[in-house]
């Protein structure tokens, strides 16, 4: 792993409102690493995510990318900069096409080669959004428009994706699907940030996992060693 990290989520207190969730995370992702944030229900890991991508802007603490100071920068002004996000809950544009949606993703890239690369990849990806890539996006399963969302994130290219519950609500095949697709990406040297209630198999692929309880960081390790480790068999994975 690179001395710099790639993201460094160093010291963040953050929150809603009046409402504080992180009290003092560290995240770091070095280059070409998957790297989980797994915890129970309110452990603070979705508003990591948030956090880094300015809809919960850090109140206290330092958010870095590729070198750069970007804490409480906007996701807009992010994209440029290589980081794409995938939320929780299939997110797309229901009234629009396979095709359009995809477009939309990258409607900052201004290269229409490189637009045309990255269609194509997101179709060799999901061959199945390359046979429907007229369908309105709203009448696809629950499981193709989550293959939709993660393809709309990797049009730009990105140097970083943040992922977040990507199995979340999926029926077993789309979820064995989601996890062949992380597989692929982190073999192509893709960084990844995965927020996953499916603990246990987002840590049979991670390179490091850190493990949130009530917004503030209790184990971090290599995704064998978290996976290994009793107290996270205890908690989190019930055995």
């Amino acid at each position: 792993m690179d001395s710099e990290p790639l993201l460094s989520v160093h010291d963040v207190f953050a929150g809603y409102g009046k409402i504080e969730v992180l009290h003092g995370v560290n995240v770091r992702v070095g280059r070409g690493e998957l790297v989980s944030l797994i915890g129970p229900n309110g452990a603070g890991k979705s508003t990591v995510l948030k956090a880094v991508t300015g809809f919960a802007p850090p109140r206290s603490g330092m958010v870095t990318f590729d070198g750069r100071d970007v804490t409480g920068m906007r996701a807009d002004r992010l994209v440029p900069l290589g980081l794409s996000y995938v939320p929780q809950g299939r997110i797309s544009f229901p009234s629009m096409s396979v095709q359009e949606n995809l477009d939309m993703g990258a409607f900052q890239v201004r290269d229409t080669v490189a637009r045309r690369a990255s269609m194509e990849r997101v179709y060799s990806l999901f061959p199945r959004l390359a046979e429907r890539r007229g369908q309105l996006a709203g009448t696809m399963s629950g499981g193709e428009q989550q293959m939709l969302a993660i393809g709309r994130g990797l049009m730009i290219s990105p140097k970083l994706m943040l992922l977040d519950e990507p199995s979340l609500g999926l029926a077993p095949r789309y979820v064995t699907l989601v996890f062949e697709t992380l597989a692929a990406l982190k073999r192509e040297g893709l960084s990844m940030v995965v927020v996953e209630q499916n603990a246990a198999q987002s840590l049979a692929l991670s390179d490091r996992a850190y493990l949130l309880e009530l917004g503030r960081n209790k184990l971090e390790g290599t995704g064998a060693e978290l996976l290994e480790n009793p107290e996270t068999r205890r908690l989190y994975l019930g055995g």
